[in-house]
């Protein structure tokens, strides 16, 4: 499947389409439709149910999106959050200089300078794609989006560049609110600005995107995770100082230097993506940046990748960062208040582990694995626990009788599940836009389920979307039949 084709779908199906479409659209920016807010809403909560409130450490919070400028001055954002900038010289077009070379076949390190990028379009003779003129000098561009506050707009902010530094700001007062302990683990589910130079792929590069991340503060002399249940995984990894893929085990890890409450949660991601998921083995893994590709605050960084068709392989779907303990003593230098935190009678700034996933791509890249066209038959065959319905209710005929026992089982479900009812058109039809949209059962209620003389009367005809089978089930077992059937979690 190529973008095209997946955006085609998406806006067929209610998932999502471009910001103000009836104008144009606007590059960078999408609004999801009905189907798709509710898979992105699925998506959300599994992964705050997995990584966040299993662990009694562990909190969600809710940090505002617009920031006053001294905390982007502190966290280095306001000097070092950019992209190399370069534009045409004759038609004026702006390209991100990383994704223009790559494009026309040169590649860089993402930490290249703009020299370096000047360089290369030199050495290369590299001209604009669009109108084969020549390139100008590159610049850097800060890709954060400036806001002008107050009635004079004399106060200067910026949309939050990403979530992570509401953790941070908020660190200090959720810590003494939770009598000090550590670890703490602070959650964020919610949006990050960037003004992207070169917007792209669907939901790969935008100007608002969606963020769920969790910051973990530790200290970093006594966080010991308990690998009980992950000693045989095998979790794929490209290192940085092979470049090349291995299946290792958690013990494989940690003897290669990786510490080991790193290589845990390495474990746990792995599991999420391949078990939870559903991901294949094949499709998933964790590529080490290091050099000048590594974030400079990182002391380890891993991209999570998955393999997806229609952005042309392996993309950055999140990633698991230890960032040391460079963003609290950012944060307590910019403020003068300190982040310090006791253990016995020692003090120390804690340390930071950052799981990052972008939620946008990771919706993209569900789609894009789990959708299938063939044989005449559109398909996504999502988890159950992910689909956007969890069933369909479908009175088999235009019956008054029919119509009413196929509403009363709406309600009955509807207190549990997300269900939906659909009584346009032929069986098979309606059968066919459900397993469009990856709804994983469809109940259909026909004249044997109101006939109390026949053997099937009080029961109705159950269908897999993945199988296509159909059995008959008695109305009252139905609410036991699909928690049991669509299990929210797998483990």
């Amino acid at each position: 499947m190529n973008i095209e084709d997946l955006l085609g779908y998406a806006r067929r199906t209610g998932m999502f389409w471009p910001a103000a479409e009836i104008y144009g659209g606007s590059a960078g920016l999408f609004d999801y439709g009905h189907i798709g807010a509710m898979l992105k809403r699925r998506f959300e909560n599994i992964w705050l149910s997995y990584f966040v409130e299993r662990n009694q450490n562990y909190f969600l919070i809710d940090g505002t999106t617009l920031f006053p400028e001294k905390p982007l001055i502190a966290s280095g954002h306001a000097e070092r959050f950019n992209d190399i900038l370069i534009a045409c010289k004759k038609c004026k077009t702006y390209y991100r200089a990383d994704v223009l070379l790559s494009d026309l076949g040169v590649q860089l390190n993402e930490g290249a300078t703009p020299s370096e990028v000047d360089a290369a379009v030199t050495k290369n003779s590299l001209k604009c794609p669009k109108c084969g003129g020549p390139l100008g000098e590159a610049k850097p561009f800060n890709m954060m989006i400036d806001v002008a506050l107050g009635p004079d707009r004399s106060d200067h902010g910026y949309l939050r560049p990403e979530t992570a530094q509401s953790a941070y700001l908020n660190f200090y007062r959720e810590y003494n609110l939770l009598r000090q302990k550590l670890p703490l683990g602070l959650a964020i589910i919610g949006r990050a600005y960037r003004n992207e130079i070169s917007p792209r792929q669907g939901l790969y590069r935008l100007r608002e995107l969606i963020q769920a991340e969790l910051q973990i503060f530790f200290d970093d002399q006594s966080f010991l995770p308990d690998f009980s249940g992950f000693s045989e995984t095998r979790i794929n990894v490209v290192p940085y100082v092979t470049g090349k893929l291995e299946a290792l085990t958690p013990n494989e890890l940690i003897s290669k230097g990786y510490p080991a409450f790193y290589v845990y949660h390495m474990a746990i991601i792995d599991r999420f993506y391949r078990k939870i998921l559903g991901v294949p083995d094949s499709k998933f893994r964790f590529l080490e940046k290091g050099g000048e590709d590594k974030a400079f605050y990182n002391r380890i960084h891993m991209d999570i990748e998955i393999e997806v068709e229609s952005w042309g392989g392996f993309k950055e779907v999140g990633g698991l960062h230890y960032r040391g303990d460079y963003d609290l003593t950012s944060h307590t230098k910019g403020s003068n208040k300190s982040m310090a935190a006791k253990s016995g009678d020692r003090e120390f700034i804690p340390h930071v582990l950052e799981l990052s996933f972008g939620v946008d791509r990771n919706i993209w890249a569900q789609v894009d694995l789990f959708y299938r066209s063939s044989d005449n038959r559109q398909l996504l065959s999502l988890k159950p626990y992910l689909a956007p319905y969890s069933a369909a209710i479908l009175p088999l005929q235009n019956d008054d009788a029919i119509n009413a026992k196929a509403k009363e089982t709406f309600v009955q479900l509807a207190r549990k599940f997300r269900v939906f009812f659909d009584s346009s058109g032929s069986i098979g039809k309606r059968y066919a836009r459900m397993d469009e949209i990856g709804t994983p059962y469809c109940i259909t209620i026909d004249y044997d389920t109101i006939d109390s003389k026949s053997s099937n009367f009080g029961s109705v005809t159950v269908r897999s979307r993945d199988s296509r089978e159909q059995i008959r089930v008695n109305i009252s077992e139905l609410e036991n039949y699909l928690t049991s059937s669509i299990n929210v979690m797998l483990e």
